[in-house]
């Protein structure tokens, strides 16, 4: 079973930029190369960060209007967003420690708020 759960232009609002927890999206398309390659990283965290953040997949082909509304010009695109704002991007098949440090790093800033 993913980790990772499947999130839809029409559910973007309600799983997203609703959660009271951070989320992590990960913009996608299964032609992807790139995004399959970073796939299995996506699964680590989700299941590593499990009850600190919400992990969702956003197939760029399926939902094109949410991929268009945030400017999602490549794919992997992965954002982390808090308190439904944007508060950070990484683009790119990026190595586990990299994505692990983006989200530490708002996890971080809770418990020093």
């Amino acid at each position: 079973m993913s980790s990772a759960i499947a999130v839809t232009d029409a559910s973007f609002e309600q799983d997203v930029l609703k959660s009271d927890i951070p989320v992590l999206v990960d913009f996608w398309a299964p032609w992807c190369g790139p995004c399959r390659m970073v796939a299995p990283v996506v699964e680590e965290v989700a299941t590593e960060f499990e009850s600190k953040i919400k992990v969702f997949k956003l197939n760029t082909d399926e939902n094109p209007n949410i991929a268009g509304q945030y400017g999602i010009r490549s794919i992997p695109t992965l954002m982390i967003f808090k308190d439904g704002q944007r508060v950070d991007v990484v683009v790119g098949a990026v190595p586990k420690s990299t994505l692990r440090n983006a989200i530490e790093k708002h996890l971080q800033a809770d418990e020093n708020a």
